[in-house]
């Protein structure tokens, strides 16, 4: 083998080598953008994860206020009925102040029935959820719930997209030490669909049915 035969290989696999470690850069590059991109997903579905924790505890509260709302109010009810009832039964024989006393009362409890119906917040706008009567309690729980739900379709989507953004990731580690393109292919495939994913959870734009 002559001279320029060596030089000649020696340029090759020079060139050869510079190929690899490019080749080995750029998977590098990627495997550090997908793990970034794994962070905020994470984050993400912490974030949501948090909300529909919140969300569901607020939900139940709301709903448990209501029910006591309810349950008050059948009481008055019933004891409004009761007093009417009495009087009814009792005819001419209950005195007239007595009567009065009861019809008061009667009233009375009508009137705060009626309220725990529709308590809204007089500091409040016309159209706002807070209030203490069953209309603006029953409004505010739907809404929480309608927080955890859509949460909870958030966090799916970051759930898919840290699963698949990890499988990348870790094809990206083969594909430099196997230094295989098709590997980086599949790689960079998973990582657009977790890329994909990650932002529907935020926004939510597609509704995935799972």
């Amino acid at each position: 083998m002559d001279a320029a035969e060596v030089i000649r290989e020696l340029r090759e696999d020079r060139a050869e080598q510079d190929v690899e470690e490019r080749f080995r850069s750029r998977v590098a590059l990627v495997i550090a953008v997908l793990a970034t991109l794994l962070a905020v997903a994470s984050l993400g579905g912490g974030n949501v994860g948090e909300e529909v924790v919140n969300a569901n505890i607020h939900a139940s509260d709301t709903w448990a206020f209501y029910q006591a709302k309810n349950i008050r109010q059948t009481s008055l009810n019933l004891a409004a009925d009761e007093m009417e009832a009495m009087l009814l039964a009792s005819g001419a024989s209950i005195g007239a102040e007595a009567r009065r006393d009861i019809e008061a009362k009667v009233a009375k409890y009508r009137a705060t029935s009626a309220r725990y119906d529709d308590e809204p917040d007089p500091d409040a706008p016309a159209d706002s959820l807070r209030g203490e009567g069953k209309k603006q309690l029953r409004a505010r729980a739907a809404s929480f719930e309608a927080r955890r739900d859509r949460a909870q379709e958030q966090d799916a989507n970051f759930d898919y997209a840290s699963v698949l953004f990890q499988i990348a990731i870790v094809l990206g580690s083969v594909a430099i030490l196997a230094l295989s393109r098709p590997t980086l292919g599949v790689a960079l495939v998973l990582g657009g669909a977790a890329t994909l994913l990650m932002l529907n959870g935020f926004l939510l734009a597609v509704h995935l049915p799972l």
